[in-house]
């Protein structure tokens, strides 16, 4: 029996995700041309071809104007970017009365517009150690606001909140400002799912929901007929791979109105003066939405969604599973001669519905001592492998994951010359030679059985 065999009969539902290697074959052929081992989903989806075909078509066939003008060729730019947001909407199940959806750069330009303009005076900002920069860098805005700032820890080994603590905090909103609660719906590091049942349970005591979705939509349905965050954040390039530079923030209206700019731009008003040093906001998406929109690029995002709801989740889901637990599988039993496991599973080492497909590792050599990840990454690249490697902008679960302490932090941030600028040499340095970074290994919706099996060959040949 050989290998391909051996992992049908652990993942015999492999066989029902079939369709997905014709797609493959059809729309995806440059991966095995350039004889690409792509394990990077987590960092950006790959594109498929007859999207770009179906976007060229569109741009052949139309001559379109920015969208702030009644003239023809901005109506029918305007016409394309009102379907692309109604095509959000709908893709995500939101009730278009009770759910806005605004135009961003990205993910990090959605979660930026909470922070700048989220009342945060007299409140709280709660959030967890497992989360995304852009959600970290929230916290400043709250900070400069008097709001309290709180973190709940993740636990090890599986990297799950402390869900005693979570209750505790969510019990004790501010009495005297508004409360903002954020997460991701899945971890970009540990690929941990956190439940979405957090989010009902925070409205009751009152808080506001943020829920970072990047890491989760690429693999998973979000729908927000059957939970109801009060705003989501995602990219669109990491669940289709073009276009990049979009995302959307998806926001309830009755938070969104809690919102307040602290400037304004072309675009976003209605009335603004000079001689009398005034404005008036647009309503709704507009007053969010920065300048002039991607009105060519735009459309494109409703050909992606389309092309995910072409071959729908449920196959998705369930290719990314299998691939995941074989990968999981095999990667946990290797040893070197010595007996030392060759890699530490950052999260759950066993596929499951409560997490993704991601993989985050480190490497060990016979003698127990890790690999810099950098070398990793170093040798993958040798044999067209492309994976990720470092903390992935989510140093809450890294510093967790990799033993780093509050005290390490600590003294190596109020060091005499750290102020301003500090390397990853120097970080490294500063933590006694611990581990800096991880190695993230992740499957995504036309990963196959040869891309896993070329990861498992590379890491055996690290083994002594």
């Amino acid at each position: 029996m050989n290998e391909f065999q051996i992992f049908l009969k652990q993942y015999p539902t492999y066989t029902k995700t079939e369709s997905i290697d014709d797609l493959r074959k059809k729309d995806y052929a440059r991966l095995d041309r350039g004889e690409h081992i792509y394990l990077d989903y987590t960092g950006g989806g790959i594109y498929a071809e007859s999207q770009i075909e179906k976007h060229q078509q569109l741009l052949h066939e139309h001559v379109f104007g920015n969208p702030h003008s009644s003239n023809p060729t901005s109506l029918i730019a305007t016409e394309f970017v009102e379907s692309a947001r109604n095509h959000i909407l709908n893709f995500f199940n939101a009730d278009p009365n009770e759910y806005l959806a605004i135009f961003t750069s990205n993910a990090s330009g959605a979660l930026k517009l909470i922070g700048e303009s989220y009342p945060f005076s007299n409140g709280r900002y709660l959030l967890t150690f497992d989360n995304h920069n852009s959600v970290n860098g929230i916290r400043e805005f709250a900070h400069v606001r008097g709001a309290e700032v709180t973190y709940i820890p993740v636990m090890l080994p599986e990297m799950r909140v402390d869900a005693s603590q979570l209750d505790l905090e969510l019990s004790r909103p501010s009495k005297n400002g508004h409360n903002l609660f954020a997460y991701p719906a899945q971890s970009n590091f540990s690929s941990v799912k956190h439940p979405l049942e957090w989010i009902e349970k925070a409205h009751a005591h009152g808080w506001d929901v943020l829920l970072d979705a990047a890491a989760y939509v690429p693999t998973n349905k979000l729908d927000l007929g059957k939970v109801n965050p009060d705003f989501v954040a995602i990219s669109f390039y990491k669940i289709f791979g073009y276009p990049t530079g979009l995302g959307a923030l998806i926001a309830r209206k009755s938070a969104l109105a809690k919102l307040h700019r602290p400037w304004f731009a072309g675009g976003t008003i209605t009335v603004a003066s000079v001689q009398g040093d005034k404005y008036y906001l647009a309503d709704g998406a507009a007053a969010f939405e920065d300048g002039t929109l991607d009105y060519l690029n735009i459309p494109a995002i409703e050909i992606g969604l389309k092309h995910i709801e072409s071959i729908g989740y449920d196959l998705i889901n369930e290719r990314v599973k299998t691939l995941t637990g074989w990968l999981l599988d095999n990667l946990t039993q290797m040893k070197h001669n010595t007996g030392e496991p060759l890699v530490r599973v950052f999260g759950p080492a066993k596929s499951a519905d409560d997490r993704g497909g991601a993989v985050t590792v480190n490497f060990y050599d016979r003698d127990g001592k890790a690999f810099d990840h950098r070398f990793i990454e170093s040798e993958a690249n040798k044999v067209n492998i492309s994976l990720r490697t470092g903390c992935f902008c989510n140093p809450g679960a890294g510093e967790v994951a990799l033993g780093i302490s509050r005290v390490e932090l600590d003294v190596c941030f109020t060091r005499p010359g750290h102020k301003d600028v500090m390397s990853i040499d120097e970080f490294r340095k500063c933590i006694d030679g611990k581990s800096s970074g991880a190695v993230r290994i992740s499957v995504g919706m036309v990963t196959n059985f040869n891309d896993v099996q070329a990861l498992l060959s590379f890491a055996k040949g690290l083994l002594s």
